[in-house]
């Protein structure tokens, strides 16, 4: 059985799967030789343009040779770029990419002085170098694939792994160009000697140069190089495969020569193979012997539209609209500038853009050549596509995949695989552009993975920045704790008795604050307690503990009135001040009542009761009061301030009365048990008409009171109850002087008659308090019905205030008066009696 070697030797060729047959159009360009085009006056040079990010070497203003290295970096992946030309720096900005899109990118503008210095060249002896020393060499001179991948080309030239065949691709099956065929043609002895240092860094058993059969001249003047160069026989042939696209790629090309197949995912070189361009290997042959960088490449520059097609040495950076106009561009409407071939290439935007490592066509067709771009169809599901790719591809799926955006389901059909070689949209009978969806997903794809990884590497960062932080922190600890260690070693016994002297201080501080908390807890319900058993047992209760119901009753009626009083600025509020005053007047008589008598009886007991009852209601309104007041509307409260300033006057001229019954009753049982002493019954006499004198005063006054209360607003309600006021005065001073006369004339009659006027005057006075209540009762309504407000000058609240503290203080002391009277009277009754 043979050896791949064997089958090496004998020219065994491999048949590839898909593919196409398109035209080549090569006669435009191969015919000439290689030209030469005048210096342009401007060069863009992209930094970088292969490799990864790089630091930059000038600075605008500079001035630069040619070959002067224009970046510099230490990564294995950095390729330097070099000064196609002499000249300065005139600008280092963003300028339009040469790409489909024109994005933007860093580029070095180098105004051309036209002298095209070299810089100064190290040139070298092949067999003086080490193998490290030709790869570092090519590294510095920023050679790249020069077959349209641009990878770099010092990695290849120092795999991991064995290498047991090299392939030397000079097939170029893209139609329309042939920069590789006119440079096998004049530079086959370079090439080769570019193939041996290849060969002296690789060792490789078998090099292939595998030319296509549409290219006679180049296979006989490579086959001629081949013969005169110094490898051993037999380690290098030259074999000419069918032309067929697309041949010229990497993985295809390696299964015509050696029928094996690139796993997906995989490089050549575990298969112990490495492919590189005929103009690569010239460009080795340039760096390693002669010191040049890769500063010019041929470029193919053809089209109908191009007055001198042919292939040119271009400076790396020379504009496209330059290289245009010195070969006679003749443009068309909607002209289109192509860079590569008619199959791999892509349309510029802008032609202000550099020619690169990487290219190797300038394409410029006529609409003849190349029509306008067919509306694209719906997939018939013809399978034409599948059939045609070498990659042995389902580009239907693909689409599919790729057009909704589904680009992970597109990857799971190994869309990295697809070597963008053009043959599904060539056939596609619905005119798909089936390239473009498979480069934009994978853009997508390539933008994810670079996000995925961005983001794995922040993550390492921030796990990396905790580990940090925590070993900081365990630090601090450490060191705290080893301070406090010393601090102890060195603490004598003082600072010991110290430290625990202050603790002590603080935990009994604690202690003495959480039992003087506990009492006033203790307190506060034990005082609560007291008051609920009081304001519930007052008719029972001993003597004492009535006092100190009666006692605790007025403090809270007096502390309701002044609440009242201090934030009450509305007629509602006002109204319920004068309520709880009242209460409050009432609760402070009955308690003085029941602290003054002795024994008390069961009417009195009583009365203190009701006293001290309506003392608490009225404080519980004068609670309630504001918030009602605020809870309601301002026209619902206006309404209820007036009926409740109403019935509480009606209710106080009723209260009124039902004392004045009661003291006249009592006034009637003292005359009744009196001694016949006339001084005495006098002086009863008398005190009791001056009582009658101040209590119709006192409701007069009170009248005057409620019914200002009512509404200060109200002329006519105010006029008619100052009238009634007046009435009451009247009436009182009348029986007043009527009881004095009775009282000169009476100094001479007998008791019993003294006693017979006592019993007629007080009748006299309890009609009068009847009529006086009257009076009011019937006034009151009429206020009630006729009161409307009226512009008046409003009191403030301050002269209200006073106006109320003066007119209680007088009901007051009248009352604690009368009271008295009633105590004096009651003794000397019981003086008598005895």
């Amino acid at each position: 059985m043979l050896t791949l070697l064997d089958q090496l030797d004998k020219g065994t060729l491999w048949r590839s799967p898909g593919g196409i047959h398109p035209p080549e159009v090569k006669f435009l360009s191969n015919a000439t030789p290689i030209g030469q085009l005048p210096l342009a006056s401007t060069y863009l040079v992209p930094v970088p343009q292969v490799g990864e990010n790089c630091t930059l070497a000038v600075k605008v203003g500079d001035s630069v040779l040619k070959g002067t290295p224009l970046t510099q970096g230490t990564s294995i992946w950095h390729l330097p770029v070099h000064a196609p030309t002499s000249g300065t720096i005139v600008a280092i900005e963003p300028r339009a990419s040469n790409h489909a899109s024109a994005l933007p990118v860093n580029t070095c503008v180098i105004a051309a002085d036209g002298k095209d210095t070299w810089c100064e060249l190290v040139q070298n002896q092949l067999d003086d170098l080490s193998h490290q020393q030709i790869v570092d060499k090519v590294r510095s001179a920023g050679i790249a694939g020069m077959g349209g991948a641009a990878f770099p080309t010092h990695i290849k030239l120092n795999p991991v792994s064995e290498i047991d065949l090299v392939i030397i691709n000079g097939v170029e099956c893209e139609p329309y160009i042939s920069a590789d065929d006119r440079l096998m043609r004049e530079y086959s002895q370079d090439i080769l000697a570019g193939i041996g240092i290849i060969h002296r860094l690789l060792t490789p058993k078998r090099i292939v140069i595998a030319i296509e059969d549409n290219k006679p001249e180049a296979a006989k003047a490579m086959q001629a190089a081949v013969s005169q160069c110094g490898l051993p026989a037999g380690s290098i042939r030259v074999t000419v495969i069918p032309t067929k696209y697309p041949s010229g790629g990497e993985k295809q090309l390696i299964q015509i020569i050696t029928g094996r197949e690139v796993p997906s995912g995989a490089i050549p070189a575990k298969l112990g193979i490495v492919v590189h361009n005929v103009g690569t290997a010239f460009a080795i042959h340039q760096a390693v012997t002669q010191g040049k960088p890769l500063i010019e490449r041929v470029v193919t520059v053809t089209g109908k539209n191009v007055s001198k097609p042919g292939n040119y040495w271009l400076p790396i950076g020379t504009p496209v609209d330059h290289v245009l106009t010195a070969t006679e561009f003749t443009p068309e409407p909607d002209q289109k500038v192509i860079i590569g071939g008619p199959m791999m290439g892509h349309a510029l935007a802008n032609i202000q853009v550099p020619i690169l490592k990487g290219t190797n066509c300038i394409l410029v067709p006529s609409s003849q050549e190349i029509g306008s771009t067919p509306e694209e169809k719906a997939c018939i599901r013809c399978g034409e596509c599948a059939t045609a790719c070498p990659a042995l591809l389902l580009p239907q799926q693909l689409f599919w995949h790729a057009k909704a955006e589904e680009y992970d389901k597109a990857a799971s059909f190994n869309l990295k695989d697809c070597i963008e070689c053009g043959c599904c949209s060539y056939v596609c009978p619905s005119d798909i552009p089936l390239v473009e969806y498979y480069r934009i997903a994978k853009s997508a794809l390539k933008q994810a993975a670079d996000e995925k990884q961005q983001a794995e590497r922040a993550k390492q960062r921030f796990d990396a920045r905790l580990a940090r932080l925590e070993e900081e922190k365990l630090a601090r600890e450490a060191k705290a704790k080893e301070a406090a260690e010393r601090r102890q070693a060195t603490m004598t016994g003082t600072d010991k008795n110290a430290v625990a002297e202050a603790m002590a201080r603080i935990a009994a501080k604690k202690a003495a604050a959480a039992q003087s908390a506990t009492e006033v807890l203790s307190n506060e319900e034990s005082s609560n307690h007291q008051s609920n058993v009081t304001s519930t047992d007052t008719t029972d209760a001993p003597k004492g503990k009535a006092a100190v119901a009666a006692a605790i009753a007025r403090a809270k009626a007096k502390k309701a009135a002044q609440v009242n009083a201090n934030g009450a600025n509305t007629n509602g509020a006002d109204t319920n001040n004068v309520v709880n005053v009242d209460a409050s007047d009432e609760s402070f008589l009955a308690t003085d009542a029941i602290a003054q008598e002795a024994p008390l009886s069961q009417k009195d007991k009583v009365a203190a009761a009701i006293a001290r009852a309506k003392a608490k209601k009225a404080a519980q309104q004068a609670d309630t009061a504001p918030l009602e007041t605020a809870d309601s509307t301002p026209e619902a409260s206006a309404a209820d301030d007036k009926k409740a300033k109403v019935a509480a006057a009606v209710a106080r001229a009723k209260a009124k009365k039902a004392a004045q019954q009661a003291e006249t009753n009592t006034e009637n049982g003292l005359s009744q048990t009196a001694t016949p002493a006339v001084d005495s019954t006098a002086s009863v006499q008398a005190d009791v008409n001056a009582d009658a004198k101040t209590a119709v005063n006192a409701v007069a006054t009170d009248i005057e009171v409620s019914i200002t209360d009512v509404s200060v607003n109200d002329a006519e309600a105010i006029k008619k109850a100052k009238v009634a006021a007046a009435v009451a005065r009247a009436k009182a001073k009348k029986i007043a002087a009527a009881s004095a006369e009775s009282k000169t004339d009476a100094e001479i009659e007998s008791v019993d008659e003294i006693q017979t006027e006592d019993n007629v005057a007080s009748p006299s006075i309890a009609a009068t308090l009847d009529t006086a209540t009257t009076e009011a009762d019937a006034i009151l309504p009429s206020v009630e019905s006729t009161a409307e407000p009226i512009e008046t000058a409003p009191l403030s609240s301050d002269e209200l205030k006073k106006a109320r503290i003066a007119a209680t203080i007088a009901k007051a002391k009248a009352k604690k008066a009368a009271l008295a009277q009633e105590a004096n009277a009651s003794s000397d009754s019981s003086v008598t009696n005895d």
